[in-house]
């Protein structure tokens, strides 16, 4: 009797553990026709996948058309910011990095001592831009390109670049001209290292035209301009492991720059598109496995699209205001840290 007593409390706990699960998954997860969300703690619902297309993603987000090659962590973060979710996505990304060919050749060496931080702010997007230039790059590339020039936009990270097979004072200037001031308007400030081929005569004249301040980084300290040196960096790495076969590296650049502008920055929080379109890019990722903005875009009307995109735009000053509080941040943590250097 005792015994069958303790089988009934036993079951009883089963059921009741069984119920309670049951109610919190269904709190969790929201299923729409065929498709099953999962919510977030912020109520944000992310589309569950199974296991083949969560290969699919994997592949797309970290060596895709706009794959960084960023580690676990970070790829996990940029997943679920696309808006998918699976049970064991972090473990998942983790051993995808660790198995990836190109994320070991070029991992990071850290060797350099700490020096004193510099941060540079920039009080509204596309004010103050930095310039710089990487190479000579060998090999060369199949069209004879050895050098790329990067400016950066110090407020919203935008990175604009071109390859060049000699960095020329006219292409230079030709460069500025078209892609920074046609496109952004004038920049109060543009900051370069002590290169020729950044200061001469015919940059101080497109400078002199646009009414545009031209300030250089010391010769002792070119680690100063840090936000393009960073951005180098970066992109050098993102090209690197985008190559197939050494000498294709131009035709890879813009990709990497898809990839650089699509990807969260630290220093603002947010992706350089999104501060600067007031919304995120659609990826390739996002098309073939429809995420849940696609599916919601599809079954909008006209009208209603118009003014979902107005309510996008509305509220790009505060993505911009979250940035200037990154740079507050920043400048508060280079002082704590420049205190133990």
């Amino acid at each position: 009797m005792v015994n069958l007593f303790h089988d009934m409390m036993h079951r009883d706990i089963e059921v009741y553990v069984d119920d309670m699960i049951a109610k919190r998954l269904a709190c969790d997860y929201v299923l729409d026709g065929d498709i099953l969300y999962k919510r977030r703690k912020d109520q944000v619902l992310l589309r569950c996948v199974d296991a083949v297309e969560a290969k699919l993603i994997l592949e797309e987000v970290h060596e895709g058309v706009c794959g960084t090659h960023a580690n676990g962590f970070t790829m996990a973060r940029q997943i679920m910011r696309f808006g998918y979710y699976w049970a064991i996505m972090e473990g998942d990304c983790i051993n995808y990095t660790k198995k990836c060919h190109k994320c070991q050749i070029y991992g990071e060496k850290i060797n350099i001592p700490p020096s004193p931080l510099h941060v540079m702010t920039s009080p509204w997007p596309f004010s103050m831009w930095g310039m710089d230039v990487i190479g000579p790059i060998s090999p060369k590339a199949s069209n004879g390109h050895r050098f790329i020039f990067v400016v950066i936009d110090y407020f919203t990270k935008w990175v604009e670049a071109a390859s060049y097979a000699n960095v020329t004072k006219s292409a230079m200037s030709r460069f500025l001209k078209k892609e920074i001031i046609c496109r952004y308007g004038m920049p109060e400030k543009i900051i370069s290292d002590n290169a020729l081929n950044l200061n001469n005569k015919t940059i101080a004249e497109v400078c002199d035209q646009f009414k545009i301040k031209h300030h250089n980084s010391s010769p002792y300290r070119p680690k100063m301009n840090g936000a393009v040196e960073a951005a180098n960096k970066n992109i050098k790495k993102i090209v690197g492991k985008m190559t197939e076969t050494y000498r294709d590296w131009h035709e890879k650049l813009p990709f990497a720059l898809l990839a650089y502008r699509t990807s969260v920055r630290t220093s603002t929080g947010a992706t350089p598109f999104s501060l600067v379109y007031g919304m995120e890019a659609v990826l390739p990722i996002e098309v073939k496995i429809l995420s849940l903005r696609i599916l919601m875009e599809i079954r909008l009307d006209e009208a209603e699209w118009v003014q979902s995109r107005y309510d996008q735009l509305n509220l790009i000053g505060e993505k911009k205001l979250r940035a200037i509080r990154h740079q507050m941040y920043q400048k508060r943590m280079m002082r704590a840290y420049d205190k133990k250097v």
